[in-house]
């Protein structure tokens, strides 16, 4: 069995540090890089993706909404061709300092809220892909399993990597716990991987409750912020591999060749 692991990066702010990033691009395989919209700026994806190359890791746009006092994460309503406006806008932000890197841009996966909130809705969803499409169709869409962006991006034909959290715990429902609960996040490494490790055996969600949702699983996001981000991140890749799992950069999973 193969599998990605990924780790949002290079989210340079007041609200984040990026000091975990270098250790952490030598255990993941994939990158989602910010694009200066939630966090980030040009010298910091220069060096996120210089740190990439150098780990022959895959790098992808993090696209969100254009809103770094909330970190992307609250909720806005924009019409379409805003949406699609900020999407093909960080795209390309992110490709064009890429090239001149000598690396290519290779997925996308929104960010805070707006990822949120096309998990949610298929409308929202569909803008996303659509303006995929426009930038650039080869690129991997990475989603989370069971969301109505992995569900439009499909119906649309793009390429589709659905992911878990690793450090996140699930409703019943299939969604994320808000970080809003006590119980949203899974701060324990050694947790942590057990709770990767089944659900990608299985291939179904561990819901908080205990109840398991069937789900198909390509990627492992893994959160490169709190104190114990880089000893989570190698308990999981150590964890996967014992079992037997080949660890890939998405662009280089067999469903994408």
């Amino acid at each position: 069995m193969e599998i990605n692991i990924n780790c949002d990066l290079g989210e340079s702010s007041k609200l984040h540090s990026t000091e975990n990033d270098p250790l952490l691009l030598e255990i993941v395989n994939s990158a989602n890089i910010a694009c200066g919209y939630h966090a980030g700026d040009k010298p910091t994806m220069e060096k996120t993706i210089e740190i990439s190359k150098k780990n022959s890791v895959s790098i992808g746009a993090h696209p969100s909404f254009n809103d770094p006092e909330n970190f992307g994460r609250k909720r806005l309503n924009l019409p379409t061709n805003e949406i699609k406006k900020l999407v093909i806008d960080q795209i390309n932000i992110l490709s064009d300092i890429a090239i001149n890197k000598g690396m290519k841009v290779t997925h996308i996966k929104p960010h805070g809220a707006l990822n949120n909130m096309a998990c949610e809705n298929y409308d929202l969803a569909k803008v996303i892909s659509e303006s995929i499409i426009e930038t650039n169709k080869d690129l991997i869409f990475l989603v989370p399993t069971g969301s109505q962006m992995e569900k439009a991006g499909k119906k649309l034909n793009l390429k589709v990597a659905a992911e878990i959290f690793a450090d996140r715990n699930y409703e019943d429902d299939g969604n994320l716990v808000s970080r809003k609960k006590n119980n949203a996040m899974i701060t324990d490494p050694e947790i942590a991987k057990k709770h990767v490790i089944k659900m990608v055996e299985t291939q179904a969600l561990n819901c908080y409750s205990g109840k398991q949702i069937p789900c198909k699983i390509d990627s492992v996001c893994v959160h490169g912020d709190g104190k114990s981000a880089v000893s989570t991140a190698k308990e999981i890749k150590d964890g996967l591999i014992k079992s037997g799992i080949l660890l890939k950069p998405l662009n280089q999973l067999k469903k994408f060749i």
